[in-house]
């Protein structure tokens, strides 16, 4: 089959890596994979398959040679300035158009497409005004009802967003909270199934395999990797480590608006000696390999991808019980590994896991995540 993901950029966060991971996963199964994106950073992470398509396509670009792309965005200003947050009503009707003419240009040139998929809100907000018979929209983390809910505006927005769309939610938690807040917002999607995001385990028992990097910890050590953003939840892993046993080192891997403050956090705490910043890494996975425990400690998460990415390094890990998808990891035996979101729970299970040396993983952990399996789901 042909099909085509689009996603907002390509970087290494993890929901663009999932779509890149998903693109590999088509092209891996025979299938004509394309990629489409709006923009790419510095840090940007490509496809490994050779036959992927990349196409690179600037939704939001303000052309002198078309008035009309002027004349959209002064609107959708001019609305943001009247309206708070409306920018996307005008913005996402014209950004549909024009993508709409895009996907007729690559149908033009490569066929039909049996599937398109969306990988995340902020990816089809700016382009909701596209609609296609086999596109689908997937919910990369927990749809909820934001301050002021019952506005006007976010009924509006979810409204444009959702209604009438084939949607996809990454885990079973991120579906039941998007199903509450449909209901509250009178929603009524065409559809809504559970479709987990593909590991590319292969790839990454290869990645982590690489030369240790010069920053590594001689020895053991705790990790933790994610962006350092509020949602990720540092600062609660920082006061359980600091109210630990712990003599093993935590490292962590990641960058982002909270660094300087949890760098502080961990002075104040008197555990900075301990605490490993090691910023962002091209290549994560030699570090969740060589750790004794992988930690999660984030507020919500829709699935939890670097769970799934730690157990194929073999490397056991812990969470914090938060909302969204985490129980799709951790379930069956997994499920003991998971402990309250307080930093004296989140203490105690660190203490409890390394002084018994951790625990063996199995293979049959990852199974639900393998690329295959994902790929079959989309395409039936």
């Amino acid at each position: 089959m042909r099909t085509l993901i689009i996603v907002r950029a390509l970087k290494t966060g993890g929901m663009e890596r999932v779509a890149v991971n998903l693109a590999d996963a088509f092209a891996e199964q025979g299938h004509e994979s394309h990629l489409l994106f709006y923009k790419k950073r510095k840090d940007a992470l490509y496809p490994t398959h050779p036959s992927v398509k990349l196409h690179e396509f600037n939704v939001n670009r303000i052309s002198l040679a078309n008035p009309l792309s002027i004349l959209t965005e002064l609107s959708a200003r001019l609305s943001n300035l009247i309206w708070r947050k409306s920018y996307f009503l005008i913005a996402g009707w014209f950004g549909g158009m024009r993508l709409a003419k895009k996907v007729a240009q690559l149908k033009a040139e490569y066929g039909t497409f049996d599937r398109i998929i969306f990988r995340g809100e902020g990816t089809y907000e700016i382009v909701w005004g596209f609609r296609h018979e086999k596109s689908c929209y997937v919910l990369e983390n927990v749809v909820s009802a934001p301050a002021g809910k019952g506005s006007l505006q976010t009924k509006l927005r979810y409204n444009k967003l959702f209604a009438g769309r084939d949607l996809v939610s990454v885990s079973h938690g991120v579906q039941t909270a998007a199903e509450q807040t449909f209901t509250q917002y009178g929603i009524t999607p065409k559809s809504l199934k559970v479709i987990t995001n593909p590991c590319p385990i292969v790839q990454i028992r290869q990645q982590a395999e690489a030369e240790k990097p010069a920053t590594m910890p001689s020895g053991p050590y705790l990790v933790n990797v994610a962006r350092l953003v509020p949602q990720k939840g540092q600062n609660l892993l920082l006061e359980a480590y600091a109210q630990s046993q712990q003599t093993l080192p935590l490292v962590i891997v990641g960058s982002g608006k909270l660094e300087q403050t949890l760098k502080q956090q961990a002075k104040d705490l008197g555990i900075a000696d301990k605490v490993h910043f090691v910023g962002n890494q091209a290549n994560p996975y030699v570090w969740m390999k060589h750790a004794s425990l992988f930690v999660l400690s984030s507020e919500f998460e829709g699935l939890g991808i670097v769970l799934f990415e730690a157990l194929a390094c073999g490397t056991p890990i812990l969470s914090v019980d938060c909302q969204g998808g985490v129980r799709d990891v951790f379930k069956g035996e997994l499920e003991q590994y998971l402990c309250e979101r307080t930093p004296q729970a989140l203490a105690e299970k660190m203490d409890s896991l390394i002084a018994q040396g951790g625990y063996p993983v199995k293979e049959e952990w990852i199974d639900d995540f393998k690329p295959e399996n994902v790929v079959n789901a989309f395409l039936s």
